[in-house]
């Protein structure tokens, strides 16, 4: 398996997000409740 990753990097400035996929995901992650009960684990959206 020779060379499978490129020398290549990414500059930080092309992977900034859009203000609006912050706010979803900030919004997404207050919204999510994860209930554990036993060994299952219950998710659910609180929208």
């Amino acid at each position: 398996m020779e060379q499978i990753y490129t020398n290549e990097k990414l500059s930080a400035e092309s992977l900034k997000p859009k203000k609006s996929t912050i706010e979803f995901l900030l919004s997404y992650s207050k919204a999510l409740s994860v209930i554990k009960y036993k060994k299952l684990e219950f998710e659910t959206l609180l929208n």
